[in-house]
């Protein structure tokens, strides 16, 4: 489970309660501290884990809470939503110290590892001065397995259709 580290998350919680205010909704004490699991966490945190650490914490928000308050924070553009098909939702703040950054996971134990690579954005760079593009945000999921799951002798998933030819 990624545990939250101690990160300065006062000017997030600041920026998140303005978000709010502009948007004509009341700053709660349950927002707040949803917010504050997030942005002190490095890593990619679900709905789960996060109600984990609130009750860690000695507080108890439910789960609709924290569903509504992440949909709040990912439409203030503050944290990002991520699907890697899990089943569920995972949850990171945008103002990390890596900003911009690519993810590799595991389909076996659903480790997720993050990397930062400068030819990634000079490929950017390149296939969308091509295009005349003007870029927003990109994303780059690359989806295996992990050297610990490899090692343990898990093989990839098969799926898909099977070519009959292959099957003689």
């Amino acid at each position: 489970m990624n545990e939250p580290t101690v990160v300065p998350v006062s000017p997030f919680i600041r920026l998140f309660g303005r978000y709010l205010r502009e948007q004509g909704l009341p700053v709660t004490r349950q927002r707040k501290a949803v917010a504050e699991v997030v942005f002190s966490s490095e890593g990619h945190l679900s709905v789960e884990e996060i109600e984990h650490w609130l009750r860690g914490s000695g507080g108890h928000i439910g789960k609709a809470t924290i569903y509504r308050t992440l949909d709040l924070l990912v439409k203030s553009e503050l944290v990002e939503e991520h699907d890697f098909n899990e089943g569920f939702k995972r949850y990171e703040h945008r103002l990390s110290r890596q900003p911009e950054h690519e993810h590799l996971i595991c389909l076996e134990c659903g480790q997720v590892m993050e990397f930062k690579s400068q030819e990634v954005q000079n490929i950017k760079e390149r296939v969308v001065a091509g295009y005349g593009f003007r870029p927003i945000r990109h994303r780059l999921e690359i989806y295996g397995l992990c050297t610990s799951c490899q090692d343990a002798g898990a093989e990839p998933p098969r799926g898909g259709l099977t070519c009959p030819i292959e099957n003689v």
